[in-house]
C-alpha cells in the first residue's frame, strides 16, 4: 500500500467538518438562546463595547457556516454529494466564515473607537 498524501488531506478535511459544524452552531446557540455576546466580533480575543449590536450579524455567519458544514457531513455519508462538490464548498464555506469574522471584528471594534479631529 502506497501513502498517498490526497487521500489523507481529504480525510483531514472531512474530519475538520464535524468540530468546525459542532463550533460554529454552538456559538449561534449561544447569541440565540442565552443571550451570550463574549464570543462575538472578536478582535484580539476581546469583544466590542457594544457586542449586542453585532450579535445578529455574527449569528448569521457562524450559523450559515455550521449548517453549510452539517450538510456536507450528511451529505458525503449519505453519498449524495461527489469529491469535487463537498471539497469545494467545504473550502468556500471555510475561507468565507473566516472572512467574515475577521471583517465583522475589525469593523465593530472600529466603530466603538473614539474618532481623531
Amino acid at each position: 500500500m502506497v501513502f498517498d498524501i490526497s487521500v489523507a488531506v481529504t480525510w483531514l478535511l472531512f474530519l475538520a467538518l464535524f468540530p468546525m459544524a459542532f463550533i460554529w452552531l454552538r456559538r449561534s446557540w449561544r447569541i440565540l438562546v442565552k443571550r451570550d455576546f463574549s464570543e462575538v466580533a472578536l478582535k484580539g480575543g476581546e469583544p466590542p463595547p457594544n457586542a449586542e449590536r453585532w450579535a445578529p450579524y455574527e449569528l448569521i455567519i457562524n450559523f450559515l457556516a455550521g449548517g453549510i458544514a452539517a450538510f456536507l457531513i450528511f451529505g458525503v455519508v449519505l453519498g449524495v454529494l461527489n469529491y469535487d462538490t463537498w471539497t469545494a464548498i467545504a473550502g468556500s464555506t471555510i475561507w468565507c466564515k473566516l472572512f467574515a469574522s475577521f471583517a465583522l471584528g475589525r469593523h465593530a471594534h472600529s466603530a466603538s473607537a473614539p474618532r481623531k479631529t
